[in-house]
């Protein structure tokens, strides 16, 4: 059959239009196919991820299952002398010969991290009784179902495709159905990027695809891939497979094939053979294809409409949670491509702006669940058998920016596949931390992956100004006491996050030396940045940068807290609070910037991405325009001179930045400039290329916005920008343990109800005065804002009023 050139196909009606725009800020349309990856729209159950293009002669699927990586269990021992050579560069770096020490540091670097890889791209190719255009041509993503459609009109004929990746039934859904008996007629085929696949049929209706990874596909993307090693290991093993269920006639060679079909329903099986970050997975994983088998039987035996409500109810178990309305107008009526361009273009789209919040929230349950594994750096969804960095974990920001809305968006039990991760890698990090350095404790460095890798990356040739940062353990851990701050669970503070918090402090402090009566780290980075000092050399590896002490004021901040809540470990406690008095201190420079290294020295790039040394004002809570108002001052004069450009996941932490601020305008300048300049046309976030960061720590940036509890207090509303002037929030989170309801008209607060889930004392910093009713209050005036305080009992409910 001869294909017409797509774009002169499709021309959807304008009643379609309408009905597909009945919320503007909940669903994602087009009316046309995706014609790349960066218009495909993601599906996906937290270990399935599909990518859905929406061809209507050949559709295609890229097929991702979430613990697919290359690789086997991280090799912890050591190269040579790397205790002997720590030694060595703190000697240079204390002579300032920043360069010498960068070249002897590179002695000090194993192997890269593994890749997340695609398990293959999976075919639906249809086949029509007629020669005539297809019309009417809509595909779409409800963010209320997680459920992908694809619709339009061929002659007299109605086409739908329906796909859902379920959670319950661990299982993707494909439906296909016609308006007219007999008309349905497509073949389904499937591939893989590596070598050495075998595909099989089962019966009339199944086929399979199973193989083997190569043994090694290391993040830097520049090795031959192997598909076995000198020791015999091989890599992970995987397996998909399809079944189709219809009233047609089905038949396989190897692949499937149906005609003369009015419906027919697509069922996805896909496992591998991880068995955990230590297991071998050739010769100690788990079974693939009963894993597949089981899956796939269960579904089988399930009738499509309660698969699809399985589905359902289970997605808005989690998207349900919260609902946030900040009023203003949308494109009405235009596809979401349009609306992106027209907003990039200066224009008014308030719903764009909640679309691209609620499409960062499903993009969260959709990839991170409880019992998988963490995001990735493109969450679950990736095409390229050697991805960008690896997609794996970057741990000098990108993971940890990944999980910074799960906790005040009401999603904090998604937090759990990071809290595994961070505890896998405390296991291979102790090693790394006894092996290369000699110290207790555990420490992890800038490349992680399913292995739990921890040590310095680089092959003894990597730049040291990313390969050698050793802070991943404090910064962390930072998660896991947020955790414990969101859900007020003393249990998963004492069993979980206190033991590994103290383990990250036992390297901290065994890493710290002292000079000049202050402790510092030498090395010491700024994460992948590069500063030129008072004679001109230009530097990447120096002691005590900013992020480096403020990392460790967290850890220890939040230690002494810890303890104090478990009355535990006093002599520790005193251990902490003496260390964090001695660490090399904050300093503001003479252009009254906050300075970001050793001593106040240029960048060689002054508008570089990573803002590191602000890591105090977010995600960190040691600067703040409440607490420190002159740091809080150099913080901004910093963000001046960084500018407003960056990558998108740079612009994301900026309106986090500002919100911090208590910079309202300009941080939803920067949500806008994230909107605007690093938003693709499915609205994933680009670096460039594609990083899932970038929504995660816009959508945090909106919380933050929103509402912020970092000091121990709630601050209803501390930046709401003019444009959001009218709106609610239902369902967000603030540490202590309360959940809040909240109404504001003129960027001033109405009232809020809040939900007290562990009794602890509620203390809000309003810019309005309150009145609670079912408690006895107390109130202060600082400055311009209103601090009322009041005990609460665990479940009750308080309704505030502004007065």
């Amino acid at each position: 059959m001869k294909k017409l050139i797509l774009a002169f196909l499709f021309a959807a009606s304008t009643h379609v239009a309408i009905s597909a725009q009945s919320d503007n800020s909940t669903r994602l349309w087009y009316e046309k196919p995706a014609s790349r990856f960066e218009e495909a729209l993601p599906l996906g159950n937290g270990r399935i991820g599909l990518m859905v293009y929406g061809d209507v002669y050949k559709e295609t699927f890229h097929l991702n299952e979430e613990t697919l990586w290359g690789g086997g269990p991280a090799n912890t021992s050591a190269p040579p002398n790397t205790v002997e050579n720590l030694e060595k560069v703190r000697e240079l770096l204390f002579q300032e010969k920043w360069s010498d020490a960068s070249r002897v540091l590179r002695n000090i670097q194993g192997a890269n991290s593994q890749s997340f890889v695609p398990m293959g791209d999976i075919f639906i190719e249809q086949f029509y009784n007629s020669q005539s255009t297809p019309r009417n041509y809509v595909r779409d993503l409800d963010l209320t179902t997680a459920i992908a459609t694809t619709s339009y009109v061929v002659d007299t004929v109605n086409y739908r495709r329906e796909i859902f990746v379920s959670a319950p039934d661990q299982i993707a859904v494909i439906k296909l159905s016609t308006s007219k008996k007999g008309e349905l007629n497509f073949s389904i085929s499937g591939n893989t990027p590596f070598d050495g696949a075998t595909v099989k049929s089962i019966g009339n209706n199944e086929f399979y695809l199973s193989g083997q990874l190569p043994v090694d596909i290391n993040s830097a993307g520049n090795f031959l891939l192997k598909y076995g090693d000198e020791k015999g290991q091989k890599g992970m093993r995987y397996q998909y497979r399809i079944k189709v269920l219809s009233d047609g006639f089905v038949s396989t060679h190897p692949f499937i094939r149906v005609n003369r079909a009015t419906e027919a329903t697509v069922l996805l099986s896909a496992a591998t053979s991880f068995n955990g970050f230590d297991k071998r997975p050739d010769t100690e994983g788990k079974d693939e294809n009963e894993t597949v088998e089981k899956h796939l039987k269960k579904a089988m035996a399930t009738p499509y409409e309660q698969l699809r409500q399985n589905h359902i109810n289970d997605y808005q178990s989690y998207y349900n949670r919260l609902h946030l309305d900040i009023g203003g107008s949308s494109s009405a009526n235009k596809p979401t491509d349009e609306r992106l361009k027209d907003y990039t273009n200066g224009g008014d789209d308030v719903d764009l702006e909640r679309l691209y919040f609620n499409f960062g929230r499903y993009l969260m349950i959709s990839s991170s669940r409880p019992g998988g594994i963490p995001a990735n750096l493109q969450g679950i969804w990736n095409k390229n058998q050697r991805p960008p960095w690896g997609s794996n974990y970057t741990v000098n920001i990108n993971l940890q920016m990944n999980y910074w809305a799960a906790g005040m968006l009401n999603l904090n039990d998604l937090n759990e596949p990071l809290i595994t991760q961070i505890r896998n890698m405390s296991v291979t990090g102790t090693q790394i931390a006894k092996n290369y350095y000699n110290l207790d404790g555990w420490t992890t460095h800038h490349n992680s992956d399913i292995w739990a890798h921890a040590n310095p990356v680089g092959h003894q040739s990597g730049d040291p100004k990313w390969a050698n940062w050793s802070l991943g353990s404090p910064w962390l851990s930072q998660h896991l006491y947020d955790y414990y701050r969101f859900s007020g669970d003393k249990n998963f503070l004492a069993e979980t996050a206190y033991p590994l918090m103290k383990s990250a402090a036992d390297f901290c402090l065994e890493w710290l030396v002292e000079k000049d009566g202050w402790l510092l780290t030498a090395p010491s980075t700024s994460p992948e940045n590069v500063f030129i000092d008072d004679n001109g050399n230009n530097g990447v590896v120096t002691i005590a940068s900013t992020m480096d002490m403020e990392i460790i004021w967290d850890l220890f901040t939040n230690l002494i807290e810890a303890s104090e809540i478990l009355r535990a470990d006093n002599d520790k406690r005193q251990k902490w609070t003496e260390a964090r008095k001695k660490l090399y201190p904050l300093r503001i420079g003479k252009e009254g910037n906050l300075i970001e290294w050793y001593k106040d020295w240029k960048d060689a790039d002054p508008e570089h991405r990573h803002v590191s040394h602000l890591f105090g004002l977010h995600p960190g809570r040691q600067i703040s325009p409440v607490l420190t108002p002159e740091f809080a001052q150099a913080a901004k004069k910093t963000l001046e001179v960084r500018g407003d450009g960056g990558t998108g996941w740079s612009k994301a932490w900026k309106v986090n930045f500002h919100a911090r601020l208590l910079n309202g305008e300009h941080a939803y300048k920067m949500y806008r400039e994230l909107l605007s300049k690093s938003t693709l046309p499915n609205l994933f976030d680009t670096h460039p290329p594609f990083q899932i960061d970038g929504n995660f720590g816009g959508i945090s940036g909106v919380g933050e916005m929103l509402l912020q509890s970092h000091l121990n207090e709630i601050h209803l509303l501390p930046a709401i920008p003019q444009k959001w002037e009218t709106g609610e929030v239902a369902g967000i989170c603030a540490r202590g343990a309360f959940e809040i309801n909240m109404k504001w008209t003129k960027n001033k607060l109405i009232s809020a109800d809040i939900t007290s889930k562990a009794g602890n004392e509620c203390t809000l910093r309003t810019d309005v005065p309150l009145k609670i009713k079912g408690a006895s209050a107390k109130t202060k005036k600082e400055g311009a804002y209103y601090v009322t305080s009041f005990k609460t009992q665990k479940d009750k409910i308080y309704h505030v009023e502004a007065k």
